[in-house]
């Protein structure tokens, strides 16, 4: 508010305006650099999903993890592999020991229960998996090939080299990088880049196409050459030369968070996502349907079969297999002659990456539409469609 006239709004002249005020350091200081014009600033730009280990939809731990075990899942997208028939035993979980002040809440834990030493081909990892038509921006078996730079955050009872390993399985390549662990139970950031590959694309699928293995153990007939760190064709020898081995004690512990793969040649800091976005991703291969007492989903009834039918949302990465828990009377139909039964036969012959479902054969008595529901605890029902 003025009070009589306003004043004239000042016009600047040449001569108001002093040589040298905007300098080229200050426009060097906030500089847009070819970095930043990449990929350092878009989101989704980590290709992990889950990277934080913040979701854990399995459960929190797995104990007895062994060669017999096939792969195992705890923290979603993540899972123990092995190959071979080590008797080395383990248990994965869901940890809260974390670098701190780095934003991260959980990690996933390894920890050695019975020991081992590897023999030959033998190998135990942590691997992540990845969908072809995820990969095409990555240019791979192009003349414009990308490089691919992985960071992540390790703590290992057990110091020495160990070794990340990248597989095309698309086309039987592979690169293999060593990282130190320098100081015991002590949280360390690695950082790993990866030379462009201008051999052989990923397939533009939703298949299989690459693996990121982190090494834990691999026997001799795997670390008799010289380490595949550019991209080749495989080779046992080549695949982990100078791995050490985290099952030769059961004092050894291993923990791993903030894994984050981007394209380029430097690492930018850990892309968090919302929760939901992150169980968002995950969903798409793998599900849990109902889990404990009391939970409901719909049902249809025909005859003495008893089949639900459940959208599967977001759609999954194909048709899903059916994963459950089994016991007397841990599922029950509420129909007009209530049954209690044990599990269910098998999924859906009409099931798709959309509309799943699972039935249960000879129920009885037969009854009519009603709905479903848990009867114990300990019942559960997932859909797998992890790769």
């Amino acid at each position: 508010m003025y009070i009589g006239s306003k004043p004239a709004d000042k016009v600047l002249t040449a001569s108001d305006i002093t040589d040298g005020v905007v300098s080229t350091a200050k426009i060097a200081d906030n500089a847009i650099t070819a970095d930043k014009t990449s990929y350092k600033d878009v989101p989704f730009r980590n290709i992990i999903i889950n990277g934080d280990m913040n979701l854990a939809q399995r459960g929190t731990s797995t104990s007895g993890i062994t060669n017999a075990s096939g792969d195992v899942f705890v923290i979603d997208r993540f899972c123990w592999a092995e190959s071979g028939g080590m008797t080395s035993q383990f248990t994965m979980s869901q940890d809260t020991d974390v670098p701190s002040g780095y934003g991260f809440a959980k990690s996933l834990k390894l920890d050695c229960t019975t020991t081992d030493t590897p023999a030959t081909t033998e190998r135990i990892r942590i691997e992540t998996r990845f969908e072809g038509q995820n990969l095409q921006y990555l240019k791979k078996g192009t003349a414009n090939a990308e490089s691919w730079t992985l960071s992540f955050w390790v703590k290992s009872v057990k110091t020495g080299t160990y070794i990340v390993n990248f597989r095309d399985e698309d086309n039987t390549r592979i690169v293999s990088k060593a990282y130190t662990i320098s100081e015991a139970s002590t949280w360390e950031k690695k950082t790993i880049t990866v030379a462009p590959d201008t051999t052989d694309p990923f397939d533009n699928d939703n298949a299989h196409s690459l693996t990121i293995a982190w090494i834990l153990s691999a026997g001799s007939s795997l670390q008799s050459g010289s380490l595949a760190d550019t991209w080749q064709d495989y080779a046992n020898a080549n695949y982990a030369a100078g791995q050490v081995n985290f099952a030769d004690s059961t004092s050894n512990d291993f923990w791993i968070t903030g894994i984050q793969l981007e394209v380029g040649t430097s690492a930018s800091d850990f892309e968090f996502l919302p929760y939901d976005v992150n169980l968002e991703r995950s969903k798409r291969y793998f599900q849990n349907i109902v889990n404990g007492t009391g939970e409901t989903c719909g049902l249809m009834r025909t005859g003495v079969s008893l089949n639900i039918v459940i959208p599967c949302i977001p759609e999954m990465r194909t048709t899903p297999s059916l994963v459950q828990t089994t016991g007397t009377d841990y599922y029950r139909a509420i129909t007009n002659n209530d049954v209690n039964f044990g599990g269910f036969s098998g999924m859906l012959g009409e099931a798709t990456n959309k509309f799943a479902g699972c039935y249960a054969g000879n129920i009885s008595p037969d009854g009519d539409c009603g709905f479903f529901l848990t009867n114990d605890a300990s019942a559960r029902i997932d859909f797998n469609a992890e790769l």
